[in-house]
């Protein structure tokens, strides 16, 4: 059995392998679909953004403070990181270089103000 949690390496092909080799040890690609990845990618994104209804700028600014909250939004964020990475893998997306060409075009786009 391999063992994917102790996988050490950190860039996007890396944890791509890690949740494809995840997902077909579990016969789950068949579920991987990118409307399925897409509606799980939202249903996560919600329950992040639950860990900041309600809070003052304060509060969400220093939610990392609190153990059990910082623990609940490092969870989400793994979360919506995971479905992110499945569903561009699945869908052949370069996530590094279509952030790339998108920093290039919000940089034409929004030319930094001089004061």
């Amino acid at each position: 059995m391999n063992d994917v949690s102790t996988d050490q390496g950190d860039s996007l092909r890396d944890l791509a392998h890690i949740l494809q080799t995840f997902a077909r040890a579990r016969d789950w690609e068949q579920y991987h679909t990118p409307k399925n990845l897409a509606m799980a990618l939202a249903g996560e994104t919600g329950e992040l953004l639950a860990c900041f209804q309600w809070l003052t700028p304060d509060e969400s600014a220093s939610i990392m403070q609190d153990p059990p909250s910082a623990a609940a939004v490092e969870s989400e964020l793994a979360d919506v990181l995971q479905y992110l990475i499945r569903l561009a893998d699945i869908l052949e997306v370069d996530l590094a270089e279509a952030v790339r060409t998108k920093v290039r075009l919000n940089e034409s786009r929004f030319p930094p103000t001089v004061r």
